[in-house]
């Protein structure tokens, strides 16, 4: 069973992943652009569209991830608990992402493009500590 789940954690982060690294891009585009222009409307499509795909792949990563160490008696460990805890801080940025695409539509953003660069490098610096504690396992 372990392998299965652990397949299927592993198939779901790296598809979320691709959503969490490439959603703050279009938010870097957008803000360089005039709101209500076509090049702005056509980014907010591809944001809306990209925040509906990657939504369930998050939430089956991390209820893929939650089960995985129940099957291999892991949830007394700390690393596993740390673990979890980044992905909840995952969970958060993905929702704050959420929050961002809602101020684009309403046309309140209030990040530059700047601002943005900097954002979409948080998932990075999460899933290289993430990536830390599995393989190593270190508490």
């Amino acid at each position: 069973m372990y392998l299965w789940f652990k397949l299927l954690h592993v198939f779901f982060v790296i598809a979320w992943f691709a959503g969490l690294f490439y959603l703050p891009r279009l938010f870097v585009n957008m803000a360089m652009v005039q709101p209500g222009s076509v090049e702005y409307q056509r980014l907010l499509l591809m944001a809306e569209k990209l925040m509906r795909f990657m939504t369930p792949l998050g939430i089956l990563a991390f209820i893929a991830g939650m089960v995985i160490p129940f099957v291999n008696q892991w949830w007394g460990m700390g690393w596993v608990h740390t673990k979890v805890t980044l992905g909840v801080i995952l969970l958060g940025y993905h929702g704050f992402c959420w929050k961002l695409l809602q101020d684009f539509q309403d046309g309140r953003n209030r990040y530059s493009h700047r601002w943005y660069r900097v954002f979409n490098e948080l998932p990075v610096v999460i899933l290289a500590m993430a990536l830390y504690l599995v393989i190593f396992k270190p508490f």
